[in-house]
């Protein structure tokens, strides 16, 4: 390395030890740093680097330098969803597998130092997004999550901590106020450390009989909690008054699952939570519903809130806060305004004061329809943002239907027909009603990037519309059988269907479930989950039962093995129902967003302003560009990463692209053939003074094949 090479990287050196110093922790503000420390770069969540290495000259030669295989040529779920996005520590890389290992890698060269695999009583979800980092001398430790189990290892040698929790492990079941067995709770994103605290949010059902999503500090050494903040209020608490009193003790959900950000110089950690449970049912739960749909900010050291945002007022619509807020600085005519960036599934970004909570830009509560289903509740009005501009459409009109083809055309309009019209925050009926953005965004938890050279912030967007609406039925009660029905249709008919035919892409088919299972295995799959699907565990045990046998008979009447196995006689008594009809996204005949295209886009907005400075189209579907058709872009998961090199890198799209774009013309600068979709966030590090590109090509989502490879790119 020449004296002119070497001189940057001493100066970054040296800058992130000055950094280190003042701060007291190497993953406090590693803006001048060489490393990737914390999940989405730094605590303030900005998916932003320093190193430009790689730049707008370079990066045309930019080559593959290594490969890591993490599954080892183990099998691994055809589903499974590996969204990690890899830490980077001192040349050391530290990832997961599909099959819930955590890995060290020589981050220079893909060799493996150390793999952990947990044991097989710890199995869970099979999607995961990182681990969590914290440093203390020479002590490193790394926390991870598998079901509802906490990890801690010792990062140099991939071993348990044995003193953290019961030898090494704590169960994210206790402290919730419920019976331990009876709770489904999980914990996609990692969590952020301050000081010698691990905060933690999770991931619990969406269904009656949902956990609480109650924020958790724990000691770092020990895995004790130090505080617990509750993001549905106990009886006397702040916010209680906006559930009806005697439902809070069974309410569920207001859970952060989507991660969270962090200022260590304020103290103050800011969360994002999900909506109230069960989701589109609100007839239990009258009121606004806090902390659901809220970004709070808490301090740090104790769980006391300091304030709130609502977003989103008794939510009917599964509008989470599905990504960690960003933490950012911007002009705002003139003055300096630190700030919390939160993006949303609605396709607007929420900028509020990081001290206060004020909106920076107007937001006004605007009236919406109550026009619905009976008893649900709804809110006379939904705050509505009017700057930053959208980064997804808010609309919904005729001219918006799909014409790719007249085919095409002619099917989307059909369903059109049959719906009420698009307006704004509208509940949902039993006629058809138009959710746009779908249930997936907008955004997801993918994020944005903020670039604090420009004050210029990045958002990648899915463009896919849902069509949902309520069903009227008469479910039997009193009965076994009936137990059964009422089960089902509360608990897995809204992501299986009524003729057990699944949600493409989302949720199996689950018709031959008779014929492939034995009865106590579909028990334990309830009991325990599988795959996507969480744990049932909250449901008694003679309701499992009743809800397994009713799903086997209903399969075989399906199937026409058993023309005689009805589990309704229609002589049972009977109670009247309005049943959420699914998660179906609004599609053509192909599977295909049923609105014109873009279905995949990527924005740039001007923070000091909210105006949208540019935005392309991101993805393609190869065969739909083999019929004529320009590219259309595609659903898409996994935020973009932005550089002072001048570079925009994200991954995200079902065609297995990694792309590199121009940051400020958004025009492609380079991109590459994935082995698997890289639906995770690449993350991007110096090692001996020359930079890498990241990326878990994971795949696994929106029916795309699943994957476990690393992939890592540098210069010659």
């Amino acid at each position: 390395m020449s004296s002119n090479q070497l001189l940057p990287y001493v100066l970054t050196l040296v800058l992130s030890l000055l950094a280190c110093t003042e701060t007291g922790t190497k993953t406090d503000l590693p803006l001048n740093n060489h490393d990737w420390p914390v999940y989405s770069g730094d605590l303030m969540a900005r998916q932003y680097s320093s190193l430009d290495q790689i730049n707008h000259t370079t990066v045309s030669e930019l080559k593959l330098q290594w490969r890591y295989d993490s599954a080892k040529g183990q099998a691994i779920a055809a589903a499974s969803e590996l969204q990690v996005n890899p830490l980077i520590v001192d040349g050391v890389l530290y990832g997961r597998n599909p099959n819930y290992n955590v890995f060290a890698l020589d981050a220079a060269s893909g060799r493996e130092i150390w793999s952990y695999q947990p044991n097989a009583t710890y199995s869970g979800l099979s999607y995961m997004r990182g681990l969590t980092l914290w440093e203390s001398g020479e002590r490193r430790h790394l926390f991870f999550t598998t079901g509802h189990w906490l990890f801690a290892l010792d990062a140099h040698s991939g071993k348990l901590v044995k003193e953290f929790g019961d030898n090494g492990v704590v169960d994210l079941r206790a402290g919730l106020g419920r019976k331990v067995d009876t709770v489904s709770i999980n914990a996609p994103s990692p969590g952020v450390v301050f000081e010698n605290l691990l905060i933690m949010g999770s991931a619990v059902l969406e269904t009656e009989g949902a956990a609480p999503g109650d924020i958790r500090a724990y000691d770092v050494e020990t895995g004790d909690i130090v505080w617990t903040f509750h993001t549905i209020p106990r009886p006397g608490e702040f916010g209680a008054d906006t559930w009806p009193e005697d439902y809070l003790a069974k309410a569920g959900g207001a859970n952060a699952w989507a991660g969270m950000s962090l200022d260590p110089k304020r103290a103050t950690v800011y969360v994002p939570t999900g909506s109230p449970t069960p989701d589109f049912d609100g007839s239990q739960r009258a009121g606004k519903n806090l902390f659901a749909n809220c970004v709070i900010a808490l301090d740090a050291r104790t769980g006391e809130r300091r304030w709130h945002f609502q977003t989103v007022h008794h939510d009917l619509w599964d509008r989470d806060l599905s990504s960690a807020p960003t933490l950012a600085t911007i002009d705002k005519e003139g003055q300096a305004v630190d700030v919390v960036i939160q993006a949303s599934k609605q396709g607007v970004l929420y900028v509020l004061d990081r001290d206060s909570g004020e909106p920076v830009f107007p937001i006004s509560e605007q009236a919406v329809s109550q026009q619905g289903i009976p008893g649900q509740h709804p809110w006379p009005s939904q705050p509505k943002v009017s700057l930053p501009e959208p980064f997804s459409r808010q609309s919904f009109t005729e001219k918006d239907l799909s014409d790719i083809n007249p085919e095409t055309h002619a099917y989307v309009s059909s369903l059109f027909a049959q719906t009420k019209p698009h307006s704004y925050f509208a509940p949902i009926g039993e006629q058809p009603t138009i959710i746009n953005p779908g249930f997936y965004g907008g955004a997801n938890w993918g994020g944005g990037a903020f670039d604090p050279e420009t004050g210029w912030y990045y958002i990648n967007a899915t463009e896919a519309p849902a069509l949902v609406h309520y069903e009227k039925i008469e479910l039997p009660t009193g009965t076994a059988s009936g137990s059964g029905m009422v089960g089902f249709r509360k608990q897995c008919s809204g992501c299986h269907g009524r003729e057990l035919k699944g949600f493409y892409p989302y949720a199996p088919n689950l018709q031959g479930v008779s014929s492939r299972l034995s009865r106590e295995q579909a028990l334990r799959t309830v009991r325990e989950g599988k795959g996507r699907m969480m744990s049932f565990a909250h449901l008694p045990k003679h309701q499992q039962e009743a809800l397994v046998d009713y799903l086997f008979a209903l399969d075989r009447q399906l199937g026409q093995q058993d023309a005689q196995a009805d589990t309704v006689t229609g002589e049972e008594p009977t109670e009247e129902h309005f049943v959420f009809a699914g998660y179906n996204d609004f599609l053509d005949q192909r599977y295909y967003p049923a609105i014109k295209p873009p279905w995949g886009t990527l924005s740039a907005f001007n923070m000091a302003t909210g105006k949208r400075l540019w935005q392309r189209v991101l993805g393609e579907h190869p065969e739909l560009s083999a019929e004529g058709v320009p590219p259309t872009g595609t659903r898409n998961y996994g935020g973009p990463l932005v550089t002072a090199g001048g570079l925009l890198i994200i991954a995200a799209t079902m065609d297995e692209q990694l792309r590199i774009f121009d940051k400020r013309s958004g025009e492609l600068l380079w991109s590459y053939q994935l082995p698997a979709a890289g639906y995770a966030t690449p993350s991007t590090y110096s090692v001996n003074g020359r930079q890498f590109i990241v990326i878990a090509a994971s795949g696994g989502k929106l029916g795309t094949k699943s994957g476990d490879a690393y992939l890592a790119f540098s210069l010659p």
